[in-house]
């Protein structure tokens, strides 16, 4: 419990036998108006505290968004791979025409390496622990 809820826990505690005391001399007539009363003091206080929790989650989770945009590790999207999958094989048509074309099957090869090893590189850099080079991060429940 912080020191606010146990301050709150007080001032409610004084609300409480304030109303209760109020009800012993006005008596029964005034109860349900000091009832409602005492509950909208209380509706003002849980309001507050869920408020106040909302706010500091929300402000959480724009921390962790903030850092993730700027990690490398953010920049995994499946738009870029495909983005990326398909200029490749686009380029891939040429090349293959113009190694093949030129040293027939050696020039054929070499421009297929050269594809496969330019689309290694980005999956590395955009997945990397795609080629067994794992991170394990710090799990969210060990806080």
């Amino acid at each position: 419990m912080t020191g606010r809820e146990a301050g709150g826990d007080a001032e409610l505690k004084k609300e409480l036998d304030a109303t209760l005391h109020a009800r012993r001399e006005l008596g029964d007539e005034y109860e349900s108006a000091l009832v409602d009363s005492f509950l909208e003091k209380v509706e003002q206080r849980l309001d507050g505290a869920v408020d106040r929790r909302v706010r500091r989650q929300l402000a959480e989770q724009q921390m962790v968004v903030a850092r993730g945009a700027r990690s490398p590790q953010g920049t995994d999207s499946w738009g870029e791979r495909f983005g990326f999958g398909i200029v490749s094989l686009v380029l891939a048509v040429p090349l293959s025409a113009i190694g093949g074309g030129i040293a027939h099957l050696p020039g054929l090869l070499v421009a297929w390496v050269g594809i496969v090893g330019v689309n290694a590189v980005q999956a590395a850099r955009v997945s990397p622990g795609l080629f067994g080079r794992r991170h394990r991060e710090k799990p969210d429940w060990d806080d």
